[in-house]
């Protein structure tokens, strides 16, 4: 996704702004020339960036200021406001510093500095860290490594032919057609070069031995490694019953997925889609702007129902309805035979083409094979260290300490961005550990719903504003405590859910 175009507002800093404008906490957001710019009083005075997120160019002077850092209200990226490095995912990607300026009773800003300096090299070259996985965790880990002064060897292992992408559009924007293929990469190939990183992409990895720490390659490759990361993510689950192998059943979680279902429906649908999970409800609203006609089926009564609760769930049914969406809910497929989906009702519903979002399971059996402790995932610490202490795992196969003391595995982009980061930093020594609220974003047309922390249950809702009116925040609690919020058009509030969680 491109990032905001739209013209800078505020001050001109470069004609200069009293003093008292700026905010003892938050920011005032103006402008040099075009580039927007946000500038803050912190602990080393005042204190300038450039106020456009460099994930999806979300402004900066919208979202949440806590400490010396400000975080963006589209995806919850965060950045030191002295340095500009980018402290959290999903931005991957520091913004500039600004020099500021106090003169005649007033304050300028109009031109960058340098960036911050790099951190200083770990004087390690011998060590080897390997890492099992090309999604979300391993790239933030690769790069994180390298940003905290990492100076040893990384190996990069995927099994995807594509270099590391922005997968969160495979169902949302590139399917839709909105997002083009130049948009989907996380770094170019300059990054790995420049970064020494040793990507190996369509590799698939036989076996790791975690007694003599080597990593066995299906070409009969043998890698040892000083320090393993597994993130090898999840696999979409395929339903049993007769015609679900067909070549016209689609999985849709990588880019050639994606590729495959929009080369197959240019001849138009209709199609069903199997599931109303997240991913089956972004599938149809992306297919639905390609003018395909969409029958989603699923279990549930209301969509969503079981994460989101009946309120939000209905108000997603109405909007995809108003979209052309069909519904045949409450229902299971039980097979696909002569061009249609068979329903465990009896009834038929033609489609030329499956698209399955019935949910995914963790890819554990590298974990299972290296004797790694195992219980609905890959058991973890707060440093994602797995029960073998040069092994770490993160991301979706990962089952970590929630911030309810429960165990939690989650399976969010961002959560295994932030993951991955949290056990490259542990890796090298550093005392950061994963205590946020887990978080993700879900696209509906024009309706946009984040959801922060983790609520398998609960026994009451709170509705603060109107859900039908797409203006909401509403927090799931059980026994009093709340667990999880899910916002609709309240950036901000989704924010403040935040680190109300992560602090309760």
């Amino acid at each position: 996704m491109s990032e905001s175009s739209e013209k800078p507002t505020g001050p001109d800093f470069t004609q200069g702004v009293p003093p008292g404008s700026i905010p003892d906490s938050g920011v005032l957001a103006g402008h040099v020339g075009d580039d927007v710019v946000i500038v803050g009083r912190t602990a080393e005075g005042l204190s300038a960036i450039t106020g456009t997120c460099s994930h999806y160019g979300g402004a900066l002077a919208d979202g949440l200021r806590v400490g010396d850092t400000v975080h963006c209200p589209l995806h919850h990226a965060c950045f030191d406001l002295i340095s500009g490095r980018a402290l959290r995912a999903p931005a991957l990607s520091p913004v500039d510093r600004w020099k500021v300026e106090e003169r005649d009773g007033k304050v300028f800003i109009r031109e960058k500095v340098p960036a911050a300096d790099p951190a200083e090299p770990t004087d390690t070259p011998e060590r080897n860290i390997v890492i099992i996985g090309g999604g979300a965790a391993g790239f933030a880990a690769a790069q994180r490594l390298r940003d905290l002064g990492f100076d040893g060897r990384i190996t990069m292992i995927s099994d995807d032919p594509d270099a590391p992408y922005d997968r969160p559009n495979v169902s949302k924007d590139y399917l839709a057609g909105t997002a083009q293929p130049e948009w989907m990469p996380l770094k170019d190939k300059s990054f790995y070069e420049e970064n020494h990183i040793d990507l190996r992409v369509d590799v698939t990895v036989d076996h790791v031995d975690g007694e003599h720490c080597t990593v066995t390659l299906d070409s009969g490759e043998r890698l040892d490694y000083d320090t393993l990361l597994l993130c090898t993510g999840a696999e979409p689950i395929r339903p049993d019953g007769p015609g679900f192998d067909d070549p016209k059943v689609f999985t849709v979680r990588t880019m050639q997925d994606a590729q495959a279902i929009i080369a197959a429906i240019d001849g138009g649908g209709p199609v069903a889609v199997l599931g109303s999970s997240f991913i089956g409800m972004e599938v149809a609203a992306s297919l639905r702007e390609r003018k395909v006609e969409v029958h989603v089926i699923g279990p549930e009564t209301v969509p969503l129902k079981r994460v989101l609760g009946e309120g939000i769930g209905t108000m997603i049914r109405a909007l995809h309805e108003e979209h052309g969406v069909t519904f045949h809910l409450g229902r299971k497929a039980t097979g696909y035979v002569d061009g249609a989906v068979t329903l465990d009702d009896g009834s038929r519903v033609k489609a030329s083409h499956v698209v399955l979002g019935i949910g995914v399971r963790p890819r554990i059996m590298l974990a299972e094979a290296a004797g790694l402790d195992i219980d609905n995932g890959v058991l973890v610490d707060a440093t994602m260290r797995t029960s073998n202490e040069d092994i770490y795992a993160a991301g979706d196969i990962a089952r970590f300490p929630g911030l309810d003391d429960s165990r939690q595995r989650v399976e969010h982009w961002v959560v295994a961005e932030r993951q991955g980061q949290v056990a490259a930093a542990a890796m090298l020594g550093f005392d950061e550990i994963y205590n946020e609220a887990p978080f993700f974003w879900s696209m509906h047309y024009d309706t946009s719903i984040r959801y922060v922390g983790h609520a398998l249950e609960w026994d009451e809702i709170e509705v603060l504003g109107s859900i039908d009116a797409k203006d909401a925040e509403v927090r799931y609690k059980k026994a009093g405590r709340e667990l999880a919020v899910a916002t609709i058009n309240r950036d901000k509030a989704s924010l403040e859910a935040a680190e109300r969680l992560a602090n309760a």
